[in-house]
């Protein structure tokens, strides 16, 4: 029998060699991941709603031969509906909620093998980069347990960070995967918009801003999931265009001379902290050491004609959230079962018509095509994730009477990922940096409209140079 710690340093595609050498049972995986769950999740609070008996049970089945038979994983608390197991949004609205069916997504990672031992915590509807919902209460980041883990995929990130498990599901609507990767020190890769599915209960959620993937220690775990989870779903009303080859042979290959624009200005003018200043430059000095060209160059981006819109559709969002919800389930929506911020936002979107509502998209389509055609002269732009280290718990909080606060300092603090979101744009957060305190920040590169193989390529030749995966937050396994 293995001893419960020795797979703490693997990641999943160590793990599921292992089961496919037969030198580690499916179960011992499990148990493993189950106990270092149970010794670090109560001072971070990274898993709400734990399923270790069907966890267990599963191992001990017969497991379908994919590319991580056998690895332990966790979903995030939204979009990932499992049959038979609560899926709350982080929302006090859903505490009941139990889902009837299993998401496309949610299939998919269980036919590559990989078994789910719970879900991870996430802010209300996913609508705020921290993870402090008021039903579940605040994940804490491992690297200081006094700030945010991030968000909203801050309970995913804060496991794998932790080595709970090395490999959780995430989602982005605005930076919801890059942004709790840099604050956790793990990679986090958004893919290409329609890369993955959203279905059966959504088409492109947001039209089109949300993706699922995947928060890893390693480049070729995410590479290597993207492959068994990309594709349409039967009625998807687009997909992404086909990849040349497997992404997970992208890991290693030469991405060849790069010519990779960098920039340390936020292109809505919020001011960007030192740390986050320097770990773009030691990242730019870190490309042109490897052989890229590095100019300093960003996209033309007016910050009105992004802000505003996006906050529009945003608002759009919490709207459909709140009222399709109450719709859904015949009762009647009310401020006190949502956050303050949620409600406002909410409110907010109701009062758009549907003029406004498009005209904002067509907005932000529009910067979309300037950004596009950025991307003709450049292979990737790199700049900060976020314009600070990891903020304290608490700043994004929303009290009653200001109840749009959090969201007016979120836009202070990711004016960067969620450009990503409304191209459709691949992207990914890189951990290179640490502050002289020992906190993670985060390297943002953006490529073009379906080349996450460039990404992939870059990014395993920053692992291989500059490896992270041996650095550990103070609260790991």
């Amino acid at each position: 029998m293995a001893t419960l710690d020795m797979f703490t340093d693997l990641d999943a595609t160590a793990q599921a060699e292992l089961v496919r050498r037969k030198e580690v049972k499916s179960i011992e995986l499990v148990d493993a991941a189950i106990e270092r769950i149970e010794r670090i999740n109560p001072m971070i609070n990274a898993v709400v709603t734990p399923i270790y008996e069907q966890a267990r049970s599963a191992a001990k089945d017969h497991l379908p031969e994919g590319p991580f038979t056998g690895v332990p994983f966790l979903l995030k608390d939204i979009f990932a509906a499992y049959e038979g197991v609560r899926m709350t949004s982080g929302s006090a609205f859903l505490r009941d909620h139990v889902s009837d069916h299993d998401s496309e997504i949610v299939a998919r990672y269980k036919r590559a093998g990989l078994i789910i031992l719970g879900k991870a915590n996430t802010s209300e509807f996913g609508l705020i980069p921290t993870t402090e919902p008021r039903l579940f209460g605040p994940t804490c980041n491992p690297w200081d347990t006094s700030r945010t883990a991030g968000g909203s995929s801050g309970g995913s990130a804060a496991a794998v960070a932790s080595g709970m498990v090395s490999i959780a599901h995430g989602n982005a609507g605005g930076g919801s995967i890059r942004i709790p990767a840099s604050c956790c020190g793990i990679f986090g890769l958004k893919p290409t918009r329609a890369r993955t599915p959203a279905g059966p209960d959504f088409g492109d959620f947001l039209g089109g801003l949300t993706i699922n993937h995947v928060l890893t220690r390693s480049v070729r775990d995410s590479a290597a999931l993207l492959d068994a989870t990309a594709g349409p779903d039967v009625g998807d009303p687009y997909w992404a265009p086909p990849p040349e080859r497997p992404f997970v042979q992208e890991v290693g290959a030469n991405p060849g001379k790069l010519r990779i624009a960098f920039t340390v200005e936020s292109p809505t003018g919020a001011p960007v902290t030192p740390d986050c200043f320097q770990a773009v430059k030691e990242a730019a000095a870190l490309c042109s050491e490897l052989g890229h060209e590095m100019e300093e160059a960003t996209p033309a981006i007016i910050a009105e004609m992004v802000i505003q819109p996006f906050i529009t559709v945003w608002a759009a969002g919490a709207a459909m959230a709140v009222d399709g919800l109450a719709l859904l389930s015949g009762r009647i929506a009310t401020p006190d079962e949502f956050e303050p911020l949620t409600w406002a936002l909410c409110e907010k979107g109701r009062s758009h018509n549907s003029a406004e509502y498009l005209i904002a998209v067509t907005m932000l389509q529009r910067v979309a095509r300037e950004i596009a055609h950025f991307f003709i002269d450049f292979d990737l732009w790199l700049s900060p994730t976020l314009t600070e280290p990891p903020v304290t718990l608490g700043t994004f909080e929303s009290p009653p009477e200001n109840p749009m606060k959090g969201f007016d300092q979120a836009v202070l603090y990711c004016p960067f990922t969620p450009i990503a979101n409304f191209t459709g744009q691949p992207a990914m957060s890189v951990p290179l940096y640490w502050t002289a305190d020992g906190l993670p920040v985060g390297t943002h590169l953006m490529g073009r409209f379906g080349d996450e193989a460039t990404l992939f390529r870059l990014a395993a030749q920053l692992e291989e140079a500059q490896p992270w995966a041996n650095r550990r937050p103070p609260l790991s396994a």
